[in-house]
């Protein structure tokens, strides 16, 4: 579901963008807005209490990490915060190439506990686990979008005052 909230995101801002909407003309501005949506959502799993079983919540996001890392308690309420800063960078124009590249390098820090997860078939959200053969797309495509919306950011141009007599 949640790609679907990335692809279905930037279809619609880019709609919105062909409306008339100047900040959704290009469809990597509108691939980033549509990955701080999507972000946002999953960084919000990371900070629900256990007792929530309506969506994923912090108990399920520790036991995705794997056993060899410590602290997986702490772990998870970091990524939360990354993907959160990592959302509120890709939205900002300033700040839209450094927080491509770094979510990109975030993505493939946690491809382990994506891993771990399928592989150790670890509950989420109380249903089965996801596959590895859907976990590992998933990843790579929100990897090649945090990529290309860095890689095609420019620097806002200043905005130019005129001044009538």
């Amino acid at each position: 579901m949640i790609p679907l909230v990335l692809i279905l995101g930037a279809v619609g801002f880019r709609a919105v963008g062909a409306l008339g909407v100047r900040r959704f003309t290009t469809w990597p501005v509108a691939a980033a807005h549509a990955m701080a949506v999507m972000l946002a959502l999953t960084a919000s799993a990371h900070f629900v209490p256990a007792s929530v079983t309506v969506m994923p919540n912090h108990a399920d996001m520790v036991r995705m990490v794997p056993p060899f890392l410590p602290y997986a308690d702490a772990l998870v309420y970091l990524t939360g915060v990354l993907e959160l800063l990592g959302a509120a960078g890709l939205v900002i124009t300033r700040t839209r190439k450094p927080a491509g590249y770094a979510l990109a390098a975030l993505f493939v820090g946690l491809l382990p506990a994506n891993i771990h997860a399928a592989v150790a078939d670890v509950p989420f959200a109380g249903g089965e686990a996801s596959p590895l053969w859907q976990r590992i797309p998933e990843q790579i495509l929100y990897l090649a979008v945090a990529l290309w919306v860095a890689r095609t950011s420019r620097a806002a141009a200043p905005v130019r005052e005129e001044v009538y007599a």
